[in-house]
């Protein structure tokens, strides 16, 4: 019986060994994302049985994606990360501005992923500004931590904007570019008019757990120890990551939008940020919507709720 015993403890202690290794790769690969010149992209129909098996335990290397370029006149410029990381942003005027809106995007995408939306604000007579975050377009870097040091990210855009003279200055993200803005917001005491939130997780663990659980895996224990490995491979505490604490310090007005059949974004985590949210809120649900983006799926919908908020 005690050796039977001991065979036990002693197998579950080497696959909880090697479920750690697996997932610190994982962790490596989902906070990483290449230039596109440094690694080769498969298509799925040309993977061997091998590379799927590789990827399947060690992840799957991300490239940045590339972005396209708007259809309407548009100025870059660059902004220099303490880390000395420069991040690209895209200018996009209006004659007679009511205000400038500085756009966010999401984890693994690209400012030109949010264009729709900037055009929207532009219709509604606003300047647009949006910034590729670090690691992603065309900015510099390859670490991504979920929003803990692209605070900076928003940090900078935003004292950019107000440097110009700026009175009416409304951020907004979807998903990890809400996470990070409540985290700028909370940790650098930005005070911006406005603040529209798109889907944000209302923690790290959160934000891993959907996505462990759009892989079909289960979500216990890997979402704990991919949050454990994703922060301590990048230098911090991923358990800290808490948006749904960090909207306590906004003291501006909040428009937090979520869509129904999001499958990363639970119910609860938006109900939870938005109880905590102390200044004056506007709950938007979009019943036919899941994790994407709600100007593009709900167009009337989406353009209806930020005029009035605006307003």
């Amino acid at each position: 019986m005690n050796k039977l015993l001991k065979f036990l403890l002693r197998t579950i202690l080497v696959l909880f060994l090697l479920l750690n290794i697996v997932l610190m790769f994982h962790a490596y690969k989902f906070t990483h994302f290449y230039n596109r010149d440094e690694v080769a992209v498969q298509k799925p129909s040309d993977k061997s049985g091998w590379d799927k098996t590789r990827e399947i335990f060690l992840g799957i290397n991300a490239v940045k994606q590339a972005n396209i370029a708007p259809d309407t006149a548009f100025t870059a410029f660059y902004l220099t990360t303490k880390d000395g990381l420069k991040l690209e942003a895209w200018q996009m005027p209006v004659p007679d501005a009511k205000g400038t809106v500085a756009l966010f995007h999401g984890h693994g995408s690209k400012k030109s992923a949010v264009l729709n939306e900037a055009y929207s604000f532009r219709k509604l007579g606003y300047n647009a500004i949006l910034l590729d975050f670090r690691a992603h377009g065309n900015s510099e870097g390859n670490t991504c931590t979920i929003g803990f040091k692209e605070a900076e990210d928003v940090k900078l855009l935003y004292d950019h904007i107000k440097n110009t003279g700026e009175k009416n200055i409304v951020l907004w993200g979807i998903s990890m570019g809400a996470a990070t803005i409540t985290k700028a917001v909370a940790e650098y005491k930005l005070t911006p008019a406005k603040i529209i939130l798109e889907m944000p997780f209302a923690t790290m663990m959160d934000a891993v757990e959907g996505r462990v659980k759009m892989m079909k895996l289960p979500a216990q224990p890997i979402s704990t120890l991919l949050t454990f490995w994703g922060g301590t491979e990048n230098g911090f505490w991923a358990y800290n990551f808490k948006p749904a604490e960090y909207v306590k310090s906004i003291q501006c007005p909040v428009l937090l939008q979520w869509g129904r059949h999001d499958p990363r974004v639970a119910s609860r985590e938006t109900q939870l940020i938005y109880n905590n949210i102390p200044a004056k809120k506007t709950l938007v649900v979009y019943e036919n919507s899941g994790h994407e983006s709600l100007c593009t799926k709900e167009p009337q919908k989406w353009t209806a709720a930020i005029t009035a908020f605006l307003q």
